[in-house]
């Protein structure tokens, strides 16, 4: 199978042993995106919205690094460090997932860098 890895300076360089991205049978798999602001390198001041907001602008540049938009996206995962912030979550993303693709989102005990959310995509690219 044909593997190509996906890099893009518009989204948080990778802070691990992994990809932003990676495409493979038409599909796009992109790594969880968390809240960091590419130019700065640091975390988005402010609450669950700003958070959201930046996480999923980056999972944006993600996808089009790989030439694909929002609607292109057929499953996110989220995660969210408090449950709570499920409502304020839902108001962000739905204005960029308008193709309401299929999703899980959970609550996890904590994230990268204690961020308040991590949003994960996969697309496809046909």
């Amino acid at each position: 199978m044909n593997r190509k890895k996906i890099s893009t300076e518009k989204a948080p360089a990778a802070i691990g042993p992994y990809s932003q991205g990676i495409v493979a049978g038409g599909f796009l798999f992109a790594s969880g995106q968390i809240p960091i602001d590419p130019a700065s390198g640091e975390i988005v001041a402010g609450g669950i919205a700003q958070q959201a907001e930046q996480a999923i602008i980056n999972a944006g540049a993600v996808l089009a690094a790989a030439g694909a938009d929002y609607t292109k996206v057929v499953k996110t995962t989220c995660f969210l460090a408090d449950i709570n912030d499920f409502a304020a979550f839902n108001a962000v993303y739905e204005k960029y997932f308008t193709e309401k693709p299929a999703r899980s989102c959970v609550a996890v005990r904590q994230l990268p860098k204690n961020v308040l959310c991590e949003v994960e995509v996969m697309a496809w690219l046909g």
